[in-house]
């Protein structure tokens, strides 16, 4: 039987490639009410794990976290500085070989949700490639918008040759970790990093509502 895997959220970050950007450290500031009333919602878990189904991929349904550990799930930056959530909901993400690969985590409050993370963890980047970068468009389709291709600005046509351009940079620089920021969508930012590990490789997809 599998077993819901936690995989702990990376924060340290090596290099960084087009479309990126440091965020600078500065005073924080309480978050507004019309941030967690607008783009996606609890309720889209659903959305991705049907469309997913399509893929022969299984995702649990959602488990509500809330008490100390919730960083260990949910955590996101506002003006540069790690913060949490009062609220987040976590599954488990199973392949068609039934292996569990990662997870989809949704938080904010109670209400409505602030950020979401796929963290997927494979044997190297080409081990279910089309599983991950399956898994990856459909969270940004849904969450986000199915308007990818419309957004000239951007500079990647797809979404997979943006993730592609990130695999690429990530092997040119020696298996560095690295991040990828997409800022300009739907009014949300999408961060995409890939982090080395002793014998795997971290995938961690994170949007984020603009502050």
């Amino acid at each position: 039987m599998n077993k819901l895997i936690i995989i702990p959220i990376i924060l340290g970050i090596a290099a960084i490639v087009s479309y990126s950007m440091l965020i600078p450290e500065e005073s924080s500031e309480p978050l507004t009410t019309p941030i967690y009333n607008s783009g996606f919602t609890y309720y889209d878990i659903e959305t991705i794990q049907t469309s997913l189904k399509e893929y022969d991929i299984f995702v649990s349904s959602p488990t509500a976290i809330t008490d100390h550990t919730i960083s260990q799930y949910c955590t996101f930056f506002e003006k540069g500085l790690p913060r949490n959530v009062e609220y987040c909901t976590t599954t488990a993400v199973l392949d068609s070989d039934g292996n569990t690969i990662g997870n989809i985590n949704i938080g904010g409050s109670t209400a409505s949700p602030i950020l979401a993370i796929a963290n997927l963890e494979t044997d190297t980047l080409e081990s279910d490639k089309e599983t991950t970068y399956a898994i990856f468009t459909t969270v940004i389709q849904t969450l986000v918008c199915d308007c990818w291709e419309e957004e000239e600005s951007i500079g990647f046509e797809t979404i997979p040759d943006w993730l592609d351009t990130v695999h690429t940079f990530y092997y040119d620089s020696d298996e560095r970790n690295i991040k990828s920021k997409i800022d300009n969508l739907a009014d949300t930012e999408i961060l995409f990093e890939i982090t080395s590990k002793d014998n795997s490789v971290l995938q961690t997809l994170i949007i984020t509502k603009h502050v």
